[in-house]
């Protein structure tokens, strides 16, 4: 069974950084590309970031672009998002997705987390 599972969420001021990580199991990691969305209340859908084991690609929406850093580490399946300078915009649920034999960009998915909340006050 695969499982995707964030954690690192929470409430932090704007200007600060965040740390969110997607720990995947069950999962054949070369194969596959980590992408993380998020979704705002009353938003649509957003591709925020990717990373692919199976091409060596990634991707930044543009909004996050120079802010945030996605990087994995294949010794723990884990895939991590490093997110600084962060503003009141980013405030969503984080979910992490994974997609078999993609590169990055990419917007669709195989499997799916259950997501983690980011809050940035003003």
């Amino acid at each position: 069974e695969v499982q995707l599972v964030e954690s690192g969420g929470g409430l932090v001021q704007a200007g600060g950084s965040l740390r969110l990580s997607c720990a995947a199991s069950g999962l054949n990691f070369d194969n596959n590309a980590i992408i993380w969305f998020r979704q705002a209340p009353g938003k649509e859908l957003e591709g925020v970031s990717c990373i692919s084991n199976y091409d060596g690609t990634t991707y930044y929406a543009d909004s996050v672009k120079g802010r945030f850093t996605i990087s994995v580490d294949n010794a723990k399946n884990a895939v991590y998002l490093l997110m600084y300078i962060l503003k009141p915009e980013d405030t969503a649920v984080y979910y992490c997705a994974a997609l078999s034999r993609s590169g990055c960009p990419v917007l669709k998915y195989d499997y799916w987390g259950q997501g983690t909340q980011v809050t940035v006050s003003s």
